[in-house]
C-alpha cells in the first residue's frame, strides 16, 4: 500500500518486503536508542536524587535549581553543537563521542567531594557536581539532536515514524528506569549508607559503555555518506537494511537530490540564511520544540516528587507514586509508536495539546475544590497528573521528535534540528530553574492554570503554522520545504478536511 502523501517517485520504489534486513534495521535502532535511554535516565535520576543530594551537600532551593538546570542549559549547547558536528563527521562517530561524555559526566557527579564549605557556590563538591551535570547535559543535548536524525535517515519512509519514534520510547524507558532505580536504592540502602544519590547516578555508566561498544559495529547514515560523495559505502549500508532491489532504487533517489544540492553554492548556515522558506521552517520548528516544553512535562519528570508532596503526600508516598509517571510514559510511548505511521503529525499534535490542556485545567480546579488537608486531594491530583503524562507521551513527545528529525533538508539537517532543539532545551532549562520557585509562590493551582493558558495558544500555533510530514520521503520533504510548497500542500489538505467534515 502506498503511503499517504507519497510522490510519484516514491510510488515507483519497490515495496519493502521481508528479509533479514528488517532484523538488522531493528538491531541498529536498539543500539542507537541507548543514547535515548541515557537521555531519559540522566534527566530523570534527579527526580528522587535531588533530596538526598541537597541534604548531604547543604544545597539551597536556588542551588538545587542550578544543579537540575545546569544539565538542561548545557543540553541546549550540546544539541546545537551535536547537530553541526554530526553534519561534519557523521552521525555514527558523533554518537560514539557522545558516549564518552555520558560516562565522564556520570563519574564527575558520583565523585563530587563533600567539603567543609557545604551550601556555597564555590564549594569543591558543588563545583564538581555542576561540572558533571554540564558534561551530562552536553551528551543529552547531542543525543536529542543526533540520534533521531540517524534513525530517520536509516529508516524507509513508510515506517520512518515508528523507527525514529523508538528514540522517544527509549527516553521514557530511561526515565522510568531512573524512577524505579531511585526507589529501590532508597528503600534498600537508604538506612545503611550515606550518599545514596551517588549510587543512583553511577548506574548510568552501564548504558554509556553499552552505547560505545554497540556503535562501533553500527553503520553510518547512507544519506550522510551520499552527501559526502561516498556512494559505494552508502549502497553497501542500504543493502544491509533494504532488499537488493529497494537499496539500488532508494540510492538513486538520494543521489538525485544530492546532485541538485551540489549545484547550490551554499550549505549549512549560509544556505539557511539565503532561503526565506528555510528560515520559516526553522522558526516553526523552534515553535514546535518550545510548545512541547511549555506543556510543563519536564516539571513533572524533574520535580514529580515535589509536586506530589505539595499536594499532600508524604516523602515516601511521593517517591513511590512517582514511578507511576514513568510507567504511563512508557505505555504512552508504546501507543504512540503504533499510531505514528497511521495518524498525521498535525492531528497527533492537536489531540495531544487538547488533552494536556484539559488535564492542566482539571488539576488546577481540583487543587481549588479540594483544599489542603483533604485526604482525597493528593490522590485526585496524582490521577490527573498521570492522565496528563499519558496524554503527553501518547500524542506529543514521540511525534515532536519524529517531526523535528524529518522536516529539514539534508544539507542543513544537523544544523536545523540543532537550532530547534537548542531552543527546546533553553525553554526546558527555564522551566527546570524556576518551577520550584513557581510552585512555592503560586502553588499547584496557579502553576497548572498557567500551563493551561499556554496550551490554548499552542493549539492555535500548531493549527495555523505546522506543516504535515507523514508518509513522505525525506527527499520529497526536502524539495517541498526548500520551495515552500509544503505549506501550500498543508493548507490545501486542511481545507479539504474542513469541507469533508461539513454535513
Amino acid at each position: 500500500m502506498t503511503a499517504h502523501g507519497a510522490s510519484s517517485a516514491e510510488k515507483e520504489l519497490p515495496p519493502l518486503g521481508a528479509g533479514p534486513f528488517r532484523a538488522r534495521l531493528g538491531q541498529i535502532s536498539v543500539i542507537a536508542c541507548f543514547g535515548g535511554l541515557l537521555f531519559g535516565y540522566d534527566t530523570g535520576v534527579a527526580n528522587g536524587a535531588e533530596g538526598p543530594m541537597a541534604q548531604e551537600l547543604g544545597l539551597s532551593l536556588i542551588q538545587i535549581g542550578f544543579v537540575i538546570s545546569a544539565l538542561v542549559f548545557a543540553a541546549a549547547v550540546g544539541a546545537l553543537a551535536g547537530g553541526a558536528i554530526s553534519d561534519r563527521i557523521g552521525r555514527r562517530l558523533a554518537i560514539i563521542l557522545m558516549s564518552f561524555l555520558f560516562l565522564g559526566g556520570a563519574m564527575l557527579v558520583v565523585l563530587s567531594p563533600a567539603g567543609p564549605e557545604l551550601g556555597t557556590f564555590y564549594a569543591p563538591g558543588y563545583a564538581t557536581l555542576i561540572a558533571g551535570r554540564i558534561l551530562l547535559g552536553l551528551a543529552v543535548g547531542a543525543a536529542s539532536s543526533v540520534v533521531p536524525v540517524y534513525l530517520a535517515e536509516l529508516a524507509p519512509f513508510e515506517i520512518r515514524g515508528s523507527i525514529a519514534g523508538r528514540n522517544e520510547f527509549a527516553i521514557v524507558l530511561g526515565q522510568l528506569s531512573a524512577f524505579v532505580v531511585n526507589y529501590v536504592i532508597a528503600a534498600t540502602l537508604g538506612d545503611h549508607i550515606d550518599g545514596i544519590w551517588r549510587v543512583m547516578f553511577a548506574v548510568c555508566a552501564l548504558p554509556a559503555i553499552a552505547l560505545f561498544i554497540g556503535m562501533l559495529r553500527m553503520p553510518e547514515s547512507p544519506r550522510w555518506l551520499v552527501e559526502k560523495g561516498r556512494h559505494d559505502e552508502a549502497l553497501a549500508v542500504l543493502r544491509t537494511i533494504r532488499s537488493e532491489e529497494r537499496a539500488a532504487a532508494e540510492l538513486g533517489t538520494v543521489e538525485h537530490v544530492a546532485e541538485e544540492e551540489a549545484g547550490v553554492a551554499s550549505v549549512g548556515l549560509k544556505a539557511l540564511l539565503g532561503n526565506k522558506h528555510l528560515i520559516t521552517i526553522v522558526l516553526i520548528a523552534i515553535g514546535v520544540g518550545v510548545v512541547q516544553q511549555l506543556t510543563g512535562i519536564n516539571s513533572i519528570m524533574y520535580y514529580g516528587t515535589r509536586v506530589l508532596e505539595e499536594s499532600g503526600m508524604t516523602e515516601e508516598q511521593a517517591t513511590l507514586a512517582n514511578i507511576a509517571f514513568g510507567v504511563v510514559a512508557v505505555l504512552g510511548a508504546v501507543i504512540a509508536l503504533r499510531n505514528m505511521d497511521r495518524l498525521d503529525r498535525r492531528v497527533t499534535f492537536m489531540i495531544g495539546l487538547s488533552l494536556t490542556t484539559i488535564c492542566h485545567l482539571l488539576v488546577g480546579v481540583a487543587s481549588v475544590v479540594l483544599p489542603e488537608g483533604n485526604p482525597a486531594r493528593p490522590f485526585v491530583i496524582l490521577v490527573l497528573v498521570v492522565a496528563f503524562v499519558l496524554s503527553m507521551q501518547t500524542f506529543l513527545n514521540v511525534a515532536v521528535w519524529v517531526w523535528l528529525s524529518e522536516i529539514f533538508p539534508l544539507h542543513m539537517r544537523g544544523l536545523g534540528i540543532g537550532i530547534a532543539v537548542f531552543c527546546l532545551w533553553m525553554m526546558n532549562g527555564a522551566v527546570a530553574l524556576f518551577f520550584p520557585t513557581l510552585v512555592s509562590g503560586v502553588g499547584i493551582t496557579g502553576s497548572f492554570f498557567l500551563f493551561a493558558g499556554v496550551g490554548v495558544l499552542s493549539l492555535l500555533f500548531v493549527w495555523r503554522f505546522v506543516p504535515e510530514t507523514r508518509g513522505v520521503s525525506l527527499e520529497k520533504l526536502e524539495e517541498d520545504v526548500t520551495t515552500g510548497e509544503i505549506h501550500i500542500l498543508t493548507r490545501k489538505k486542511r481545507l479539504v478536511n474542513a469541507i469533508v467534515k461539513k454535513p
